[in-house]
């Protein structure tokens, strides 16, 4: 079992009381953790903030170094981050070997990103003022950076604060999520051992009003955060003049138009909307089938959740769909499917809940108002409805307070383009569920699923501030 003390400026640092992290499924401490107190949070900011000059100053190649070290840390040590992930988590033990892979590319990514980091030359001479002058354009870091992650992905999601930041040359501090946060600190200790410098990184778990000043304090300049829309609208108003990066929640489309390869898109579409049990921002939770496929989708949808989707022990390598994080996620769901029923649904498919194991639910006839329909379930359910043509359906996924990414099934080019010229979503997947993601596409949402974009080039951009040199080698006589 481990026992993780805060990570402040690269010394672990004990303290009295110590939180108990307790498996999902078993209900098992897998762990503890030491809760951080508002003096290591003070600790931690003081860290950061003298260690700004050090990592501004880490020459590229020392970057390259590091950030590709921790990715061969993560691929020696796969088995075991894949372990703690599933026991902390609840996420079968296969989609938790998937996060570890895709945290090594994220970290390898962003050290392929180091060289690129450059900025562009002027002919300030094309302006008649400019005449004997010449720009150049440099990117420099932004300054200490507090990140704020999520349970769902504990260690890819923290990835993708972390590695763009030392590629930029930025310190960061990290929160995990309290349900799930031994992998952060396991991270901590594999970028210490790959030779971040003290000060680089802090991950520490405290309780909210002890992490307010990641929020307000000024010397934080960025603060980056994945998570609810209420939580993150909510933060970005309390961070005053410093910079906010959101990347908050959905309720994913998939369009399943008239040609499409139905017996495709119903196996994908059973992975996309119960794999660990739909508890990602893109996971499928709508789906809209042209009427013409209607009733032969919802018959193939089932067959695939019958034959593909196992339920039950994270651990079995066999399992896709495993338990919800806690009663509380639990209850809500199956508020929220009651209240569809009692709005006229119809179940397809459901069973009985054992424990947070919810079983795999699928509805038709959802009212519109449903919470199903406008907010995010973050479970193990999904709606089906019909439409006739493809111009309703994009409508319909439009009317959502959402927009992160949307799947479409067909091989029209045209339906897919005009989809994408539609759609208010920030990705269009084509021939796909929306859940598709790898870790370098720019990701993030509009609307109220957040501000910015993820993925290492694009999160070093927003680490980083241009700045102008305005040269003039000639002083005219």
């Amino acid at each position: 079992m481990h026992d993780f003390p805060s990570f402040i400026g690269g010394e672990w640092r004990e303290s009295r009381r110590k939180i108990e992290i307790v498996s999902p499924f078993s209900g098992a401490v897998v762990g503890t953790v030491h809760e951080a107190s508002a003096a290591h949070v003070e600790a931690a900011i003081e860290a950061g903030k003298a260690a700004c000059p050090m990592m501004a100053a880490l020459p590229g190649h020392r970057r390259r170094e590091i950030l590709n070290g921790v990715a061969e840390i993560l691929r020696k040590r796969e088995a075991e981050f894949a372990a703690l992930i599933s026991a902390e988590a609840g996420k079968p033990v296969a989609l938790a070997r998937a996060e570890v892979q895709r945290a090594q590319d994220t970290f390898a990514f962003a050290a392929e990103e180091v060289p690129h980091l450059c900025g562009q030359s002027i002919d300030l001479a094309s302006a008649t003022p400019g005449n004997g002058r010449f720009g150049i354009v440099r990117r420099f870091p932004v300054g200490l950076i507090a990140a704020i992650t999520p349970f769902n992905f504990p260690l890819n999601l923290v990835a993708h604060k972390v590695a763009p930041a030392i590629a930029a040359g930025c310190p960061i501090i990290v929160k995990p999520a309290p349900q799930a946060p031994l992998s952060a600190f396991a991270l901590a200790q594999a970028c210490l051992e790959a030779g971040l410098p003290s000060g680089g990184l802090s991950v520490l778990l405290c309780r909210v009003e002890d992490a307010e000043p990641l929020v307000v304090d000024p010397r934080v300049r960025l603060l980056t955060f994945t998570g609810s829309a209420a939580v993150g609208w909510h933060l970005k108003a309390a961070a005053g003049h410093k910079r906010v990066l959101l990347e908050l929640g959905g309720n994913a489309a998939a369009i399943v138009h008239e040609d499409a390869d139905i017996a495709f898109a119903a196996a994908r579409v059973a992975q996309g909307a119960f794999a660990y049990a739909g508890q990602s921002c893109i996971s499928v939770q709508r789906v809209l089938v042209h009427r013409s496929q209607w009733e032969l989708f919802q018959a193939t949808l089932l067959e695939r959740i019958a034959r593909d989707v196992g339920t039950g022990d994270p651990s079995d390598a066999s399992i896709v769909c495993g338990p919800v994080i806690d009663a509380t996620a639990a209850d809500r769901i199956e508020g929220w499917i009651a209240e569809s029923l009692s709005g006229g649904a119809k179940v397809l498919l459901t069973g009985e809940r054992r424990g947070l194991l919810l079983p795999p639910t699928v509805l038709i006839n959802v009212p519109h108002h449903a919470h199903l329909n406008w907010a995010e379930a973050f479970g193990p359910v999904v709606t089906l409805a019909p439409y006739d043509t493809l111009e309703e359906a994009l409508a319909e996924v439009n009317d959502s307070r959402y927009g992160l990414q949307t799947g479409i099934f067909t091989d029209s080019l045209a339906a897919v383009w005009q989809a994408f010229e539609t759609l208010q979503v920030g990705a269009v997947i084509h021939n796909d569920v929306p859940t598709f993601r790898v870790d370098h596409m720019p990701y993030g949402g509009v609307k109220d699923s957040g501000l910015g974009r993820e993925g290492p080039r694009e999160a070093m951009l927003e680490y980083t501030e241009p700045r102008l040199l305005a040269l003039r080698p000639v002083i005219p006589k």
